[in-house]
């Protein structure tokens, strides 16, 4: 279990995140055509808007979520708020927005694989992505009782600890987790693989998402509209029978 885990929780994460950056570049280097979200909404709107909007609202915000809470150092926010009122606030939160966005992959799910018109034009990688985010919003929302065991912040920590000594690369991550239960080591290694899959489906779209922030800083465009461009002489309306 010891080997296990430092791969799984060690090694796991570099080749994932390695296979992420590289496949999204290789990716939007040789596939554009294919650098798209591929709605479906043509084929059938459905439950889309309910279930696109509530899967988006909810997974938008635990990303964000994920992301500052633990790879913030835990010196940056002691002094206006501790690590178990952090943690109180992550399940609350949390559980709100992974319960919207739960439904909302729930509804897309069944729209994808219950409409005939949508299923016949899914790939397999449509499904199995749909899958493994219900999966993962499944497994995120059963650690909120386990979270709940620990309102004194110690699990939130230890979990923030290893993301951290991940991304700063430091040795013995692994060990870190060492108390932590089966059902956060699967979230984990469940967060990791869909970043392994990533380029390899549709949610290459999310770069381009993010790639829209650009146009806030953007220089203005200047747009010329073609009759400046024609001699003064020949820019006037001809009056009836005039000659050619």
């Amino acid at each position: 279990m010891i080997t296990l885990d430092n791969f799984l929780f060690g090694l796991y994460p570099y080749i994932a995140f390695t296979i992420f950056l590289l496949g999204s570049l290789i990716r939007f280097d040789r596939d554009q055509y294919t650098w798209k979200s591929d709605s479906s909404q043509l084929l059938k709107q459905g439950q889309l808007r309910w279930g696109s909007n509530l899967f988006h609202v909810g997974v938008l915000f635990l990303f964000f979520g994920h992301f500052f809470g633990m790879l913030t150092p835990h010196f940056v926010y002691e002094a206006f708020i501790s690590a178990g009122n952090k943690q109180l606030m992550a399940i609350v939160s949390g559980g709100i927005a992974g319960l919207l966005g739960f439904i909302g992959v729930s509804l897309l799910l069944h729209r994808r694989l219950f409409e005939p018109r949508i299923r016949i034009n899914s790939k397999t990688s449509d499904i199995v992505l749909l899958v493994l985010l219900w999966l993962q919003l499944a497994l995120g929302l059963a650690t909120l009782p386990l979270s709940a065991q620990h309102l004194d912040g110690s699990m939130m920590m230890r979990l923030a600890g290893w993301a951290q000594s991940i991304v700063t690369f430091q040795t013995g991550a692994p060990a870190l987790l060492a108390g932590a239960g089966f059902v956060f080591k699967m979230h984990m290694f469940l967060g990791m693989s869909i970043f392994l899959i990533f380029p390899f489906t549709r949610l290459v779209h999310v770069w381009s998402g993010f790639g829209t922030v650009g146009y806030l800083f953007r220089a203005p465009q200047v747009v010329r509209a073609r009759r400046l461009n024609v001699p003064a002489g020949q820019n006037q309306p001809r009056r009836p029978g005039a000659g050619v």
